[in-house]
């Protein structure tokens, strides 16, 4: 799995004109499912994206975590984290999970997130989704499982 993670003032994301997730501050997940990923991986990318150290205590300094600050969370599926782009100039999928395998695996991420206690919103999975945010900072990071 991959995840791009973004520190964001607020983030929404919008399918069909209809607001179907927003939060406050915290953390913007783009979250990528690949072919061989598991349920193991996704207890790992969630403890990671929750206590990692990325919200300012002092200027300057990353010294808090989500769950310290209370943050939300706002997770959409990203297939296309998993594009090829070395062959040619359109990108392939190859490496993306089926959608049925990526879907489960999507919402079980989800629970998780939910089970410790992260206020989490979401997107549509697969569908064609508008995503406004506010960078913090900037601040964005790659994590991948494995």
């Amino acid at each position: 799995m991959k995840a791009l993670i973004q520190r964001v003032k607020h983030a929404t994301v919008t399918v069909n004109g209809e607001i179907k997730g927003k939060i406050s501050k915290g953390i913007l997940v783009f979250l990528g499912i690949g072919n061989n990923d598991t349920e193991k991986e996704i207890g790992y990318l969630v403890d990671k994206i929750t206590n990692l150290r990325i919200f300012e205590k002092e200027e300057k300094r990353m010294d808090l975590s989500l769950k310290d600050i209370n943050g939300d969370l706002l997770v959409i599926s990203q297939f296309t984290l998993y594009g090829n782009t070395e062959n040619g100039r359109r990108p392939d999928f190859i490496n993306a999970a089926k959608p049925e395998i990526a879907r489960n695996l999507y919402e079980k991420f989800l629970n998780e997130c939910k089970n410790q206690g992260i206020k989490t919103e979401s997107g549509v999975f697969g569908a064609m989704m508008d995503v406004e945010l506010i960078n913090d900072g900037p601040v964005t990071f790659m994590i991948e499982s494995n």
